[in-house]
């Protein structure tokens, strides 16, 4: 037990001698949606999706303008949010979708430290229910990191209603063993993370709700499901069965479901009370697919960025990112910086434990979520491949696939639109040379 949590439980003590309730640690709940894209709701410019319990949770809790997944792919957001790390410090292929073909046989170093370890060490009832897509198969699930119960898919695109992955394997997890539940992947989540809520009321816990949903393929709650077991999808039938190449109402369809689901978990964090000593913080994975290869569009909104998942321009990672927490976190909006990684140190100060691993990458929004008070100025960095982004203050570096260089000034330019390498070398050279040293520290922990 941690020193913090020693004189916790000296002052819960004190506190009952003296005849007055002890306060509970914070309950925590963190809602990941996949491939939602900035735009894709209400409260963030969207006219196409009706998302109400959304946008009232924006309208009780702070809204971010300028967070970042820390990948513009699944996979590597999901290695940072619950590592606190940059994703490259386990290796080159967490730099995006790790794959079911080439990646089949691995998963998140076992040795890495997460969030749920740390909080399940401290007391917490933890659960994950969802998309892990941090490994396909034992011993690479959330169970052997630290989540004491799990429900979910380990691929990264499975069938929302038969629940067979890509390669035509069956995809549907209770902790270590497959257990194939019948129904739409949104409300299974949904379900499970709810009875978690009830059965865990009385004790803190920590919720890691990760949908499957948007991501295709594009398959709404009455959709039938099409992939059966033994079958090949590693091609466009990937996408789904789709009557045509505008996939907008099947969007719509998954976007209000994610919302329904917001919905009733809060609602169950309400319906016990506990509102008042629950942190939770919805954001997605990376940015909104705006088209797809076969001529497949209208799918996601990205707003003004420019871009969509896969790049390292704005649409490809800046994603809506909303703290609730009622009586603590004063409602509003916030321009500040913050990414999927801040997640890990923010959860365990608002835990007051101790960490007790490497330095995080990540800084703790506590400070702003609490008080207001913005975070320290400090440089983000992305890379996919040869693509690579760094941002430090207003400025942005963009480095393409081909090598060659861009700066933007997102203060003026949130589209990235006027390329300024040229007029502001100084920077451009000030940032390159930040890159450089980063990749040399990442690469060489990732080995």
């Amino acid at each position: 037990m941690t020193t913090s949590r020693i004189l916790g439980f000296l002052v819960v003590l004190a506190s009952m001698a003296c005849g007055r309730p002890a306060e509970q640690p914070p309950n925590f709940v963190v809602i990941m949606i996949d491939d939602l894209g900035y735009a894709d709701v209400g409260v963030y410019g969207s006219e196409r999706n009706r998302t109400p319990h959304i946008d009232r949770m924006a309208a009780e809790g702070l809204r971010f303008t300028d967070f970042h997944s820390n990948g513009p792919m699944c996979t590597p957001t999901r290695a940072a949010l619950l590592t606190g790390r940059y994703p490259q410090r386990f290796g080159e292929q967490f730099e995006s979708a790790i794959s079911g073909v080439d990646d089949y046989d691995t998963g998140l170093p076992l040795d890495a430290v997460t969030i749920a370890e740390v909080l399940r060490n401290e007391g917490y009832a933890t659960g994950m229910y969802g998309k892990w897509h941090l490994g396909y198969h034992p011993p690479f699930m959330p169970t052997n990191q630290g989540f004491d119960d799990f429900r979910g898919l380990g691929s990264g695109g499975g069938d929302h209603h038969s629940h067979i992955d890509r390669s035509g394997r069956p995809d549907w997890w209770h902790n270590s063993q497959l257990d194939m539940e019948r129904g739409y992947s949104v409300d299974l989540i949904t379900r499970h993370s709810v009875e978690f809520i009830n059965r865990h009321r009385d004790k803190p816990f920590f919720l890691y709700v990760a949908h499957l949903a948007i991501h295709f393929p594009w398959q709404g709650p009455d959709d039938p499901g099409y992939r059966v077991e033994g079958g090949d999808y590693h091609n466009l039938t990937k996408l789904g069965q789709l009557d045509g190449t505008d996939v907008s109402a099947k969007v719509n369809e998954m976007v209000e479901a994610v919302d329904g689901s917001v919905g009733a978990i809060l609602g169950a964090v309400r319906e016990h009370g506990l509102e008042s000593n629950t942190f939770v913080v919805f954001t997605s994975d990376n940015g909104g697919y705006l088209t797809y290869q076969g001529g497949y569009h209208n799918i996601s909104e990205n707003g003004p960025l420019r871009g969509q998942k896969g790049d390292i321009y704005e649409g490809g990672h800046r994603v809506p990112a909303i703290a609730w927490w009622p009586g603590r976190i004063q409602p509003g909006v916030t321009d500040a910086l913050g990414a999927s990684f801040d997640l890990f140190p923010t959860l365990a100060e608002l835990a007051e434990v101790d960490t007790n691993v490497p330095a995080h990458d990540g800084a703790s929004l506590a400070p702003l979520l609490l008080e207001g008070r913005d975070p320290a100025p400090r440089t983000l960095f992305w890379r996919m491949r040869t693509k690579a982004a760094v941002r430090r203050n207003q400025w942005k570096l963009v480095r393409n696939a081909n090598k060659s260089l861009e700066l933007y000034d997102l203060e003026r330019d949130i589209g990235e639109s006027v390329d300024l390498a040229v007029e502001r070398p100084e920077i451009l050279e000030e940032l390159s040379r930040a890159l450089r040293s980063w990749e040399l520290e990442v690469v060489m922990d990732g080995r």
